[in-house]
Formats: C-alpha cells, sequence, structure tokens
C-alpha cells in the first residue's frame, strides 16, 4: 500500500478546497492533522465540514490515509 506525506495531503486539500489555509501535520505516512481554515465552510456545520474535506481527498481517505484529525473553521 502507498504511503503519503503531508505535502501530498495539503496539495490534495489545495485543489479540492481553492484559497483555503491549510496545515498538515504528521510525519509516520499513515497518521495525520489537517488544519483547515476555508471560506467556503461557511455556514457549513461541522459534520458537512469535514466531508468537504474528505471529499477533497478522495479514495485516498481510509486507503493510504488511515487517520486524519481534523479542525475546520470558516475563514
Amino acid at each position: 500500500m502507498a504511503m503519503m506525506t503531508k505535502e501530498q495531503i495539503k496539495a490534495l486539500l489545495d485543489a479540492g478546497l481553492p484559497g483555503a489555509v491549510i496545515e498538515v501535520k504528521g510525519d509516520d505516512g499513515q497518521h495525520f492533522e489537517a488544519d483547515v481554515s476555508w471560506s467556503g465552510f461557511a455556514g457549513l456545520s461541522m459534520v458537512k465540514q469535514h466531508q468537504a474535506v474528505y471529499a477533497a481527498l478522495g479514495d485516498k481517505m481510509g486507503r493510504e490515509i488511515h487517520a486524519l484529525a481534523l479542525k475546520t473553521r470558516a475563514a
């Protein structure tokens, strides 16, 4: 199974959430933390915000990325 890097995750999130301010941490290739501030989250519940992040990551979530701790907020 391929390993992900925090840089690859950030690139996926940058592409899926244009204009977001994103910080990704994690160095073991499987467990990561992402802090995402994005204007697109305005008016969305925390669940909907997290679903938007998962959508940006596509099928990488649950495969290459085993765990992702999220902090999200509207910019």
